[in-house]
């Protein structure tokens, strides 16, 4: 093991960024490194438990008001906004600590900033999929040719000029990291042949003693466990689909149907006598002995899903997610339910093909090797440690440099 270093996580106080990487951090610090995480106060809570030091900083994200523009070049603004506000709070509390490496969410840009100012390594840690060769290219000229868009490139251009980044070229600074730890299964990655292997290493989910919830187990005399789990960080999960669950699963004979909800509605009025009604959270301990799952397919479910090796019944909410699933679809470890399309007849057939089809389990059980096999949160650490002795012997061949 390398000797004990200090680790610094630049994070976005979204609890969705969070989550996906704290096992993580709680591992580094279990190798003895010191771990010290910036971020917001909305998060602080999700940072502390990892025995990581937090390190406060104020957010301009509109992540209480939940305000969030709807248009695309706004939307990129309010994170360039953020950047700009977090890197001087980033040079107050590391420019006499500084970092031996440097980690940072993918929406976190003064992260990279700091570190290349301070000509230290860093490492991007994304819960999304990355680029691919071409894709910048494809996605600035149509950023480019929305209203406004040019103008925020050059924002942009103008910042990374009198920020001390040594990046100044924008679709470089933010499409391509020098290194980047992909927390998503490969078989989730558009384009995965076109992803530079240089830069780029997919762990897969990033999974661990965090995700667990204690004590579940599955009833004895359940034939077969149904978990319905379409709440999460950023959505809530519409009553009426948890209705059609308890209409299409009602007393299915040996299922024994575990309905994770975010909180509010009658759900609990209508409940059958196999659901067993649990508050929303990371589902890992319930998934991993579970044969089938409705989840909306956001990146962290469908990853979750292939991780434990379960069928799914996607039920997406928007364009990402719709993505997701028709991405399990075509691996042939899904059946995909629109929102509008979902009925107890729809989800009931939707579960029986799932279930009648002997190429779903082999798909499933072929996938669940190959995510495992992409190694998870100790392969992700291992990664660190060494990208962190690579960045010692490089510093040592840099005189001038602390």
């Amino acid at each position: 093991m390398p000797r004990p270093a200090h680790i610094a996580m630049v994070g976005t106080p979204l609890v969705g960024h969070v989550l996906p990487s704290l096992e993580i951090i709680r591992e580094l610090v279990a190798r003895g490194h010191r771990v010290t995480y910036a971020t917001a106060a909305p998060v602080a809570g999700l940072i502390t438990p990892t025995g990581a030091e937090l390190v406060g900083i104020t957010s301009t994200l509109p992540v209480a008001e939940r305000d969030w523009p709807q248009d695309l070049i706004a939307s990129a603004s309010v994170f360039l906004d953020e950047a700009m506000a977090v890197l001087p709070q980033l040079h107050a509390a590391y420019d006499d600590d500084p970092a031996d490496l440097y980690l940072y969410d993918v929406g976190g840009y003064a992260g990279r900033a700091l570190a290349e100012a301070q000509g230290r390594g860093l490492v991007q840690l994304s819960a999304t999929h990355v680029a691919w060769e071409g894709a910048q290219e494809e996605i600035g000229t149509a950023f480019a040719d929305l209203p406004g868009g040019l103008a925020y490139r050059a924002r942009f251009a103008a910042w990374l000029d009198r920020c001390g980044a040594t990046t100044t070229n924008v679709e470089e600074f933010t499409g391509r990291p020098q290194r980047v730890l992909a927390m998503i299964p490969r078989a989730m990655q558009p384009h995965a042949d076109r992803v530079d292997t240089e830069a780029v290493t997919f762990v897969g989910a990033c999974l661990g003693t965090g995700q667990k919830q204690d004590g579940w187990m599955r009833p004895a005399g359940a034939h077969k466990v149904l978990l319905v789990s379409l709440a999460g960080s950023a959505y809530a999960g519409p009553q009426e689909i948890y209705h059609q669950c308890a209409a299409a699963f009602a007393d299915l004979p040996g299922w024994h149907v575990v309905l994770q909800t975010g909180g509010g509605g009658d759900t609990a009025q209508r409940i059958p006598r196999n659901f067993e009604v649990r508050p929303w959270g990371t589902p890992l301990t319930i998934l991993e002995q579970a044969d089938v799952w409705v989840t909306h397919t956001s990146v962290g479910s469908s990853s979750q899903g292939l991780y434990a090796g379960v069928p799914m019944i996607a039920v997406p909410d928007g364009p990402d997610q719709s993505l997701h699933a028709d991405r399990l679809v075509e691996l042939g470890v899904a059946r995909r339910i629109d929102t509008a399309d979902v009925t107890a007849e729809t989800l009931r057939t939707a579960l029986m093909q799932l279930i009648g089809d002997p190429q779903v389990a082999t798909r499933s059980a072929w996938l669940w090797s190959e995510v495992r096999a992409e190694g998870g949160t100790r392969r992700a650490a291992d990664l660190i440690e060494e990208r962190l002795a690579e960045e010692r012997v490089g510093r040592l061949s840099r005189p001038g440099r602390g």
